[in-house]
């Protein structure tokens, strides 16, 4: 004991956090600043160290050893009790009830192995946690905007109202864009702006240095192709001024010079101003200080560092904690402010768990966009994490605009909102009269590195504005159907009897599923592409298992690899230079789930094409073709890095650094993996990747989903923002954790977050390795009844699912709609949040508050009809109801003037009901019409784009007659299903008789019956097939 060190000071560089075994409870392990390792505890519940044979993997890639004799001197003897002081700190006690010190883990008091043997880096890493429910996010291994140098420059800079000056003289129009110079009076470093128009009324602004001393990053892989350009026109402006206008004259790029500024007008109308405010900033590639030869080059420097310390200004170096990042290049940001006229509604910018309208940033920090690991996120928070995407929208009543910032660096946005009345002196005296004053929302962007490239999309409506995105971006990918079933996740199913007995649960309780999910133990000491032999000796056998009930399989595959040399995967990308490099150009190392690894360099395309090939059958030993991918870790998380992921000064492909690109990491492994299924399957069968760390433009590999969310009803009701924000950023196929993957949830939680995951577009159930098992069926009888109900109402709904996707896929309109995009000249439906659209057909209003009896539920639009799903009861728009809830109650309403298809049998998967039949639900429109349209395919294939295998209906209802015609005429495809049931909601009288009429003109009477309280007319025993012409007339 008498190497014991005193009570500390610790300074924590990052929790490590270790589970102990029979439900023990969880040590972390800190290192303090003399190298000392200390173990506090994070369970109140275990109160002793006396655990024999106890293994604790460090985030070092070994193992600590503590050995019973180890254990038995400090925890069973009398001299010493170790005890839980203030159910966090582990202090020792000597036999006088004095503190001795801190339990301690020390080099020089107990051995550290740092290279343990394979079993037991096995063991010590199964036994390794995240953190627990009860530990909070640290805020202090996250950055805030004060601790960003290039923010501090800018913001210190800014203050000192330099301004920049387009040089009109130096104009030059070529084939695509229009070129002039702008320059800074203090930095006198020319600048190179291009005006781009782009067809889709769409502009594009780029700055970059006109002679830079090597080239800039700027972003490839992100835009589907070149865009094609659309000649802009030179009128003639005023002196001092260029006009630049698109073919039909109606949009207008009115360029100023002195100060430089761009104002965007619409019809005679300013809608949008670019650096009106005066806050370009564009810092300029340097000659570092050791290699500058002249006082006179030092001058050069765009940064005014004399007010400061350089090192305060982080020019080329930048330290947080104990982690410094150098910069060869030097300060390298940009910035640019847009002034948005008459806006106060502005939406995207994902991730973050916050509201789904912007706020102001004012007295507060600006959004993040830094793609980071943040385990348990804190929400109502503007701190960046797993994904960005640099897209902002702003709206209001007769106008949408877009904002697409071309950036992959981290990146901060500032928001501030003018309001449209001020008060103001209209005459002498004290009388103030108020005057109506154009509101005004200013967005300031700011990134570490890069050029300014942005895409100015000018709407006007929000169907617009996701063509024009997705004209750039490109659209959500076509999922195969069984995607959008439930998913069964957990980390981790512990073997095959594991996966066999969770199966056949779903079954016994009649709950249908269609995916099985494994996490990191699957595999052989997180070496991904292999299993593990011993809990899954015969991974085929068990997929055949799932095959024969049409269920699927997806494994985990995240990015960095174990640094192993007899470990296949790693020794290949070894040998071929496969893997991201240090400032140093030896590989770079880091710790994550393996222990130490190397991360793979997704960003180069032969990177990419290997890990592609890595997922062929013959490969990828024990894999079949119902085995799917899920990215995981992919920010990239690094766990003993800065803020958790990789140093900003590693290299990549092309000698570009970490901090160009960073944002992009996990957008380039999803791109790969996806390829990968692609190949696999000889160019025929669509892949399904779910991907945690996402960009602009992740909407064409697969899914997303928000993280590693919290068992609490905050979480809950947070997730519906989220997912609206992921949804009108072009990322439809999203969701979030059902129950919450941190902690244990109360069953009734766990049934509303059923209940509003089966209405959004990505349904997964996962929960981390330290909670109790949640299956469903687990809760007894009174919660698991409304769970099958939920996610049976899920499968019920698929072919409306089916649709939307399609909708999603071709004409990129969203999935799950925020209200204002249904009734975008509603102001009231501005900053609605906790309801939703799902497609223009179905409104949701999740229950997210414990122990609810009644929901307010706004419906929209003064014109509209508004059906409850269930009971076929009706309510005018443009007002709150208050609706009952009991714990089985779903909030679903179908908006008048709707056809929503559905299944009317379900089955244990969506394989089984392929031949199941269809119903439909008619919701008359207060003008007794409705509209609605059906797509289906073989829901797994590429033939419905390459073969146009497809049908495409639509189900129109006029004057008494309901018609299947074709939407379509390329589509071609033969389906047996039938539909066998139609419900009309809103017929106001009984029918005198009801026949349907085939396209070959015969006539069948049809079996009706009639509820005059719900006004609801319900056809039964119909046999009309799902893809054939035919009219059903009501007389």
């Amino acid at each position: 004991m008498e190497c014991l060190p005193k009570v500390l000071h610790l300074l924590p560089v990052r929790p490590a956090l270790f589970r102990l075994p029979s439900g023990g409870g969880i040590i972390r392990v800190l290192k303090t600043a003399g190298g000392v390792f200390v173990l506090r505890l994070s369970s109140p519940s275990f109160r002793h160290t006396s655990r024999p044979g106890v293994r604790l993997c460090t985030y070092c890639a070994g193992v600590i050893l503590l050995s019973p004799s180890h254990l038995g001197a400090l925890g069973s003897s009398p001299k010493a009790i170790a005890e839980s002081l203030d159910s966090s700190t582990l202090r020792v006690w000597g036999p006088d009830k004095n503190p001795v010190g801190r339990l301690a883990l020390s080099s020089s008091c107990w051995p550290l192995s740092l290279i343990p043997s394979e079993s037991e880096s096995n063991a010590g890493a199964r036994s390794l946690g995240k953190p627990v429910e009860d530990e909070a996010v640290d805020k202090n291994i996250f950055k805030d905007c004060s601790k960003i140098a290039f923010y501090r420059r800018q913001k210190q800079q800014l203050s000192k109202k330099s301004t920049y000056r387009a040089l009109l003289d130096s104009v030059t129009t070529g084939k695509d864009s229009t070129r002039f110079q702008i320059i800074n009076e203090v930095a006198k470093v020319p600048l190179l702006a291009e005006v781009y128009g782009i067809e889709g009324n769409i502009f594009r602004l780029k700055i970059n240095e006109e002679t830079p001393l090597k080239p800039r990053y700027e972003v490839p892989d992100v835009l589907t192709s070149k865009p094609s350009t659309v000649r802009l026109i030179s009128c003639s402006g005023d002196t001092g001024s260029l006009v630049l206008a698109d073919g039909k004259g109606d949009l207008k790029c009115h360029i100023t010079a002195n100060p430089f500024k761009v104002d965007l007008v619409s019809e005679e109308e300013v809608v949008m101003s670019i650096n009106s405010l005066g806050q370009l900033y564009f810092e300029h590639l340097q000659i570092p200080p050791k290699q500058r030869a002249t006082k006179e080059n030092e001058e050069d420097a765009s940064v005014d560092t004399t007010q400061e310390n350089p090192e305060e200004l982080g020019l080329w170096e930048e330290k947080f904690g104990n982690f410094v990042d150098v910069k060869v290049n030097g300060p390298t940001s940009i910035g640019l402010d847009f002034s948005l006229h008459g806006f106060e509604h502005l939406y995207g910018i994902p991730q973050h768990a916050e509201s789904h309208q912007l706020k102001n940033t004012r007295d507060g920090e600006a959004y993040r966009l830094y793609n980071l690991d943040v385990y348990g996120y804190k929400i109502h928070d503007k701190l960046g994490i797993y994904g960005s995407v640099p897209y902002l929208l702003a709206h209001k009543v007769g106008r949408t605009l877009g904002i697409f910032w071309l950036n992959a660096s981290e990146t901060l946005v500032e928001i501030n909102t003018e309001p449209a009345i001020k008060y103001t002196l209209t005459q002498m005296g004290p009388v103030a009269a108020k005057q109506k004053v154009e509101s005004r929302t200013d967005v300031h962007w700011m990134s570490e590195s890069g050029i300014i490239d942005v895409f100015l999309l000018t709407g006007p409506t929000p169907s617009d504005i996701f063509k024009q995105y997705s004209y750039l971006t490109g659209t959500q990918a076509m999922p195969p159907l069984f995607s959008l079933g439930y998913h069964q996740c957990r980390w981790n199913y512990e073997d095959e009897q594991d996966v066999k007995a969770v199966d056949a649960g779903f079954d016994e309780h009649d709950i249908p599923y269609d995916v099985m999910w494994l996490d990191i133990e699957h595999t052989e000491g997180k070496r991904y592409f292999t299993w593990d032999k011993k809990r899954f000796p015969n991974p085929k056998r068990m997929q055949e298992l799932l095959r024969s009930k049409k269920r699927k399989l997806v494994v985990i595959s995240d990015p960095h690899i174990k640094i192993d040399p007899d470990y296949s995967v790693y020794a290949k990308a070894k040998e071929q230079g496969f893997f991201v490099k240090n400032h140093e150009g030896g590989d770079f190392e880091g710790v994550c789930w393996p222990g130490l690894s190397s991360y793979l360099d997704f960003t180069n395309p032969k990177v990419r094409e290997w890990y592609s090939s890595l997922f062929a059958f013959p490969v990828y030993q024990g894999s079949t073709d119902i085995l799917y991918i899920w990215n995981d870790m992919n920010e990239p998380s690094v766990f003993r890095g800065p803020e958790l992921t990789m140093q900003k000064n590693a290299i990549h492909h092309g000698n570009w650094e970490h901090r160009e690109l960073h944002n992009l990491y996990g957008f380039y492994q999803q791109m790969a993996t996806a390829e990968g299924l692609i190949q696999r399957a000889k160019g025929k069968e669509r892949p399904f990747v779910l991907t945690r760390s996402f960009f602009a433009g992740s909407q064409k590999y697969g899914a997303v989903w928000t993280g590693d969310n919290t068992a609490e009803w905050s979480y809950l009701k947070i997730s519906i923002p989220m997912l609206l924000t992921l949804s009108i950023t072009g990322i439809s196929f999203c969701g979030a954790d059902v129950g919450g993957f941190i902690g244990n949830p109360e069953a009734e939680l766990l049934v509303r977050w059923y209940q509003a995951g089966a209405y959004q577009p990505f349904f997964r159930g996962h929960a981390t390795m330290n909670t109790k098992r949640r299956e469903p069926w687990l809760f007894g009888e009174e919660y698991t009844r409304p769970i099958r109900e939920a996610i049976r109402e899920r499968y019920a709904l698929l072919p409306y699912w089916y649709s939307l996707f399609y909708s999603a896929h071709v004409a990129s309109q969203p999935i799950m709609r925020p209200l204002w995009i249904e009734f975008p000249d509603e102001l009231e439906t501005f900053g609605v949040e906790d309801e939703y659209m799902l497609g223009s057909a179905l409104l949701v209003h999740p229950v997210t508050e414990p122990k609810a009896t009644v929901v307010d539920v706004f419906l929209p639009g003064s014109n509209e009809v508004w059906y409850d799903s269930k009971t076929f009861a009706h309510w005018g728009g443009a007002c709150t109801v208050k609706i009952p809830v009991a714990l089985d109650t779903i909030p679903v309403f179908q908006r008048g003037g709707s056809v929503v298809p559905i299944k009317t049998t379900i089955g244990k998967s969506t394989g089984c009901m392929t031949d199941s039949p269809y119903g439909l639900h008619v919701a008359l429109s207060t003008k007794g019409s409705a509209m609605g349209e059906f797509y289906l395919d073989d829901g797994h294939s590429f033939q419905y784009l390459h073969q146009k295998q497809f049908l495409h209906r639509k189900f129109s209802f006029s004057s008494g007659v309901l018609i299947n015609s074709c939407a379509d005429e390329r589509g071609h495809y033969s389906s047996k299903c039938v539909v066998e049931q139609v419900f009309v909601l809103g017929l106001r009288k009984r029918p005198s008789s009801v026949t349907a009429r085939s396209s070959d003109g015969k006539a069948q009477p049809v079996a009706f019956s009639y509820c005059a309280r719900t006004s609801t007319l319900n056809l039964e025993k119909l046999s009309l097939n799902i893809g054939t012409d035919w009219k059903v007339h009501i007389q």
